[in-house]
C-alpha cells in the first residue's frame, strides 16, 4: 500500500493545516491491514483507476465482544415470519447485469439515496472495484428482499453498500436486520471484525446504539469510548475553532498516553 497526504484547508491564525490522508491499495491481500489503519474505500471520482481509500472516523464491530442486544432480538423477531435466506456469493459468480438485480438497486437508489448522491453510473463503477468481493443476497420464497456489497477476506467483512425492499422498512426494520444479520454471519464464521463505514453526525447514531463490541478509529487508535463517540457525532455539525488536540484542556496528559 502507498499512503499519501493531500493538502486541504489552512488556518494560519491558530496553526491548523489540514491534510486529507489517502491510501492506494496495491494488492487485495492488503485489505485487512488497510481497514485496520482506519481507511475506507473512496469512490467519489469515477476517473480513478486504482482502489483508493480515505482515512476517517471508521466504525467497526470487534466480534469477540459482539453479542445480540435486546434491539437485535426485537428486530429479528419481526423478521422471522419472512423466513429470509442469506446467500454469500463471490462477486465473480454473481450476474451483476441481471435486470432483476439492476432494477432492484436502481429502485432503491431513487427512493432512499437519491440520484444526485448515487448515479447508476457510479454504482456500476463501485461494482467494478476489486475491493468489493462478495454479494450477500437475501431472499424470501424466491423474492429478492435485499443485497449487500461487501469486502470480505479471512478476517474482516466491510458492510459497504446495502439495498433492500423499502416495503419492509417500517413494518420489519429490514435495513437494521440486514446489518445485524451480516454481523452475526461474520461472527458465526470466525471473522474478527465487521467494518460499518463512517461514524459522523447524528445520522450515524443508529449504528452505535444497536450493536455491542463497537470501536471507532480516533485518528491514532481504535477506541472503545462509545460515549465519547456519541458526543462527537452529536457535535459534528458545529463549527470548531481548531482541531481536537488544540481544543483539549490537558494536552500533556493526552501526549503521555500516546
Amino acid at each position: 500500500m502507498k499512503i499519501f497526504f493531500s493538502e486541504n484547508r489552512v488556518n494560519y491564525s491558530n496553526y491548523t493545516f489540514d491534510y486529507a490522508i489517502y491510501c492506494l491499495k496495491e494488492s487485495q491481500s492488503e485489505l485487512a491491514e488497510i481497514y485496520e489503519k482506519g481507511f475506507l474505500p473512496y469512490t467519489g471520482d469515477l476517473t480513478i483507476e486504482g482502489d483508493i481509500f480515505y482515512l476517517a472516523r471508521s466504525l467497526r464491530v470487534e466480534l469477540d465482544s459482539f453479542d445480540d442486544t435486546s434491539e437485535n432480538r426485537r428486530v429479528n423477531r419481526l423478521v422471522e415470519p419472512l423466513q429470509i435466506t442469506l446467500e454469500v456469493i463471490r462477486k465473480e459468480d454473481f450476474d451483476l447485469n441481471d435486470p432483476a438485480f439492476v432494477n432492484f438497486c436502481q429502485e432503491y437508489i431513487s427512493q432512499r439515496i437519491g440520484d444526485d448522491n448515487m448515479s447508476l453510473e457510479r454504482w456500476q463503477y463501485i461494482l467494478s472495484r476489486e475491493t468489493g468481493t462478495h454479494i450477500l443476497r437475501f431472499t424470501s420464497e424466491g423474492k429478492f428482499l435485499g443485497f449487500i456489497l461487501a469486502a470480505l477476506d479471512n478476517t474482516v467483512l466491510h458492510y459497504w453498500f446495502a439495498f433492500f425492499d423499502t416495503e419492509y422498512m417500517r413494518t420489519h426494520s429490514l435495513g437494521k436486520w440486514m446489518m445485524w444479520r451480516a454481523i452475526r454471519w461474520a461472527k458465526d464464521n470466525g471473522l474478527q471484525y465487521v467494518y460499518l463505514g463512517t461514524a459522523y453526525k447524528p445520522g450515524a447514531l443508529y449504528k452505535i446504539r444497536d450493536h455491542k463490541g463497537l470501536s471507532y478509529f480516533d485518528g491514532y487508535k481504535w477506541s472503545k469510548d462509545i460515549e465519547k463517540l456519541k458526543e462527537l457525532c452529536k457535535n459534528d455539525l458545529e463549527l470548531k475553532e481548531a482541531d481536537h488536540f488544540k481544543l483539549l484542556d490537558d494536552k500533556n496528559t493526552f501526549l503521555k498516553k500516546l
